[in-house]
């Protein structure tokens, strides 16, 4: 969040250096580089936690640079840079608290992701290990044994995860109705 409100605010070589380490993220799919970094890192779940939050990075920048560019031009900022505030307390006070209703949305909608991300990291044996849940690993584990004998093992937890993604997929495009001022009549 940060990264984007200081490129989007200050621009300049700033903005184009890291616009360009986003670019990089960005050409990358989500689960290739949450899967790189958890076979680098090994599992566990701190591990799991930061190889799904980092390759999430580069949306959320992206969202908070794009709302902090159509920001920095509103007559309330230009008042408060009048009034002699610093740049860096004019994005913290004004700037920051307006972007707040797409990143909310943002991260719902990225939720579904991270849950298919850490079921798939999981499912693999590079994600949360043995003494914590994971709908990945019961898939993993069940799936090759139990399949034809007791198949709701495997079906339970599938059914699990598409709930649970289908759910959080919900939940955010109801937030991004009630929040978006443009949908309001």
């Amino acid at each position: 969040v940060f990264i984007g409100l200081m490129s989007g605010y200050l621009m300049g070589w700033f903005d184009l250096l890291m616009q360009r380490l986003i670019d990089i993220m960005h050409a990358l799919p989500l689960l290739v580089l949450a899967l790189v970094m958890a076979a680098s890192l090994g599992p566990s779940l701190e591990n799991t936690i930061i190889a799904i939050s980092i390759p999430l990075v580069p949306n959320v920048a992206r969202v908070v640079r794009s709302s902090t560019l159509s920001l920095r031009e509103m007559p309330f900022v230009e008042a408060a840079r009048a009034a002699g505030m610093s740049e860096m307390r004019v994005a913290l006070r004004h700037v920051l608290p307006n972007i707040l209703a797409p990143l909310i949305v943002l991260f719902t909608a990225q939720l579904g992701a991270a849950i298919l991300v850490e079921a798939s990291l999981s499912f693999l044996g590079l994600g949360v290990p043995e003494p914590h849940p994971s709908w990945g690993r019961m898939l993993s584990e069940s799936a090759a044994e139990y399949v034809r004998v007791a198949p709701w093992l495997v079906i339970f937890p599938g059914l699990a995860i598409s709930m649970a993604v289908f759910g959080a997929n919900l939940f955010g495009d109801a937030l991004r109705d009630i929040l978006d001022p443009r949908q309001r009549s």
